[in-house]
């Protein structure tokens, strides 16, 4: 991965949102700022970001930066893979996310707009014992989700079914993201069904993910969202280089292209479906002053 950001797309024709990423691991990649990430973002017309949480320290630096920055949304959660190494400080690290979503409450600021991302992840941790500890990490996210009221974002790494079935036996929220959609038509039915939002980030320009493609063919307008996962996943034609929420031009205009939709609806829609998945919530100044590339 390049050590300095990539060059700046061309504009969109109206404001999209990122809808998952991680601003706060961006500088170790290429050195950008979360501040500087978000002027660039405003740029090209991406002018709200969902800031995602993975652990209590990222969580916690969710919440600051949505409170710091009015374009910017918290989610906090732990992630599945560190549910697994958490071992007997589960417990308390899931307290400590509780703690989060309960001060966002009390005081009435509405920052944490979503318990996430948790889910399961048979990639990397695939020892049963540990799948099981994350798939009881991922019901009491269920359960907090269901309790504050907030939307589910869902992490599925060759998980498919037995992510439905902790679903299913548990009762989804009323607003569940699955972030990074990574299944076929198939498994894209079965989420929409459930009235699931899918979003896309840039593996779906990846040559070889023609199954992917299709599930994002199948996906109506109002439950399609896209993300960076910032700094990862970058889409074509930059792969290789550190993702940011600036670069999601390149995949809506992917999508567009894909869908055969008009640029400007599809943004319209974007923008739309995320408001629905997360709520209303203000958006930064657009591409009046670009930044230097």
């Amino acid at each position: 991965m390049r050590d300095q950001p990539a060059d700046l797309p061309e504009p969109l024709p109206s404001p999209v949102p990122d809808s998952h990423c991680h601003l706060d691991a961006i500088t170790p990649y290429c050195g950008l700022e979360p501040a500087d990430a978000l002027r660039r973002a405003a740029s090209v017309n991406i002018t709200r970001v969902v800031q995602v949480g993975c652990d209590v320290a990222s969580s916690r630096w969710a919440v600051e930066a949505a409170q710091r920055w009015p374009q910017v949304v918290a989610a906090v959660a732990i992630h599945p893979n560190d549910a697994a190494r958490l071992g007997a400080g589960l417990t308390a690290a899931l307290a400590d996310i509780e703690a989060l979503l309960e001060a966002d409450a009390v005081a009435g600021t509405d920052r944490i707009r979503a318990v996430g991302e948790t889910g399961l992840d048979y990639f990397r941790t695939t020892d049963q014992a540990d799948q099981a500890v994350q798939k009881d990490a991922f019901a009491a996210h269920i359960a907090l989700a269901k309790r504050y009221g907030t939307t589910l974002i869902i992490h599925d790494r060759d998980a498919h079914r037995p992510i439905l079935d902790v679903l299913d036996a548990e009762g989804a929220p009323e607003r569940v993201v699955m972030h990074c959609f990574s299944g076929d038509a198939d498994f894209a039915r079965e989420c929409l069904d459930r009235g699931f939002f899918l979003s896309f980030p840039g593996p779906v320009t990846y040559k070889p993910n023609d199954a992917l493609r299709e599930a994002c063919r199948i996906t109506p307008d109002d439950r399609l969202l896209t993300e960076t996962d910032a700094p990862y996943l970058t889409p074509v034609p930059l792969r290789g280089w550190p993702n940011a929420p600036y670069l999601v031009p390149h995949t809506v205009r992917f999508l567009a292209e894909l869908r055969g939709a008009e640029l400007a609806v599809l943004c319209a829609s974007l923008d739309a479906t995320t408001t629905a998945a997360f709520g209303a919530w203000e958006a930064a100044q657009g591409p009046s002053a670009r930044p230097p590339a």
